[in-house]
């Protein structure tokens, strides 16, 4: 089959909100798309040709997300994406490790995958501690340290928050937490794929991963769990036939599968030059508008930030109405996962933005298909509303 050179999917609007979704890459689609046809078996039907051939290719894909993870193939199981991964680390985790404590830790700027088990888990008696970012939104590690206690479990932090991009310390709280016994428990869904990770350098014990925040499809993701040093136990939250070691039941989605390992497999060998192709976009992105206009404020850290990420606040707009103005250009104003949420976005909150700051910000993704022109496009776009709108 002839693969696709990629190329943007809607050549007539830019899309600038990655951190929402990516388009699938064109050789992610080339290589499932045999799999929704003639390579139609179940990974588990381990009789006949067609059930070993989607069982390779399930394998296949298990071993190029362990590469790009620094992990061991026996390491990652297959979930439904970073949310019911998320569920499965916390509640399983909770579940396995109940008689040794009750304490678990997290950041109030997680997303609401994170927060709403931890608040789940304190409606089944068990404590949680939320703890506040500096004004950067990175974690402050003496906070981290003083808040462990004999009785903690899990201290569950962001590799990359969803909304500002910021990157957390992770090594130092890695190390931090196997220095104190505490299982370390880190969602990747934003990093994986745009920021080198290895687990085996950085000492991480659970973490949830989504093929379509790179490129690969909806619907599918994994889970990283420790195998050694410590080997991390979980009760699994689905159960009907003992898939993916136990932990997660249920027939394997294979095309979908097979794409997050071609995604992972892209990644490897062109991350670092996408990531630094996303930071010179980035850096042309916020010039033109800082030249074009005063009032733009940078909402978290801007030196410790995913490369493709801006998160912007401009003085005296709403932004709701900004991103109407702008019906051409995919923007958004803060997760997806929580769009129906009414109010000011509580990440820019917990950084201690006011209300009137955070209904101004903007959330700028940037990523595989867009061009120095249309980010000069929407510079001088954005720029031309946001004066009329304030006049």
């Amino acid at each position: 089959m002839e693969v696709p050179v990629p190329r943007a999917p809607q050549p007539n609007a830019v899309y600038l909100d990655h951190h929402a979704t990516t388009p699938v890459d064109p050789r992610v689609l080339a290589a499932m798309l045999p799999f929704f046809g003639p390579k139609f078996g179940n990974a588990a039907s381990r009789g006949h040709r067609f059930g070993w051939e989607a069982e390779q290719a399930v394998e296949l894909a298990r071993k190029r997300v362990a590469a790009l993870a620094g992990a061991q193939p026996r390491e990652i199981v297959f979930t439904s994406g970073a949310t019911e991964s998320n569920n499965l680390a916390i509640k399983g985790v909770i579940e396995a490790y109940r008689s040794r404590g009750d304490h678990l830790i997290t950041m109030s700027t997680e997303h609401s995958s994170v927060l709403d088990p931890l608040r789940h888990a304190e409606r089944s008696g068990f404590r949680v501690t939320v703890l506040a970012p500096q004004p950067d939104g990175l974690l402050d590690l003496d906070r981290l340290r003083d808040a462990i206690l004999p009785e903690t479990l899990l201290v569950s932090v962001m590799l990359a928050n969803n909304e500002i991009g910021v990157l957390q310390p992770i090594r130092e709280i890695g190390a931090l937490c196997r220095e104190r016994g505490v299982l370390f428990h880190c969602d990747a869904a934003q990093a994986f794929g745009k920021v080198p990770i290895d687990v085996n350098a950085v000492p991480i014990d659970l973490m949830p991963l989504s093929a379509h925040k790179m490129y690969g499809p909806k619907g599918v993701g994994a889970l990283y769990v420790r195998r050694r040093n410590p080997r991390v136990e979980l009760a699994a939250q689905m159960e009907g036939g003992g898939h993916e070691s136990g932990m997660r039941s249920g027939t394997l989605n294979v095309p979908a599968i097979v794409g997050f390992g071609e995604a992972c497999a892209i990644c490897a060998r062109e991350m670092a030059e996408e990531s630094a192709r996303l930071l010179s976009l980035r850096g042309l992105l916020l010039a033109q508008l800082q030249a074009g206009l005063e009032g733009v404020g940078i909402n978290g850290s801007l030196a410790h930030r995913l490369p493709g990420n801006l998160n912007l606040s401009f003085s005296g707009v709403d932004a709701k109405t900004l991103l109407m103005s702008l019906p051409e250009v995919a923007l958004s104003t803060g997760s997806a996962c929580s769009s129906a949420v009414a109010g000011p976005s509580h990440v820019l909150r917990a950084i201690g933005i006011a209300d009137s700051v955070a209904q101004s910000s903007v959330r700028f993704g940037l990523g595989r298909f867009n061009t120095e022109e249309e980010i000069v496009s929407v510079a001088r776009r954005i720029v031309d509303s946001v004066t009329r709108l304030r006049g």
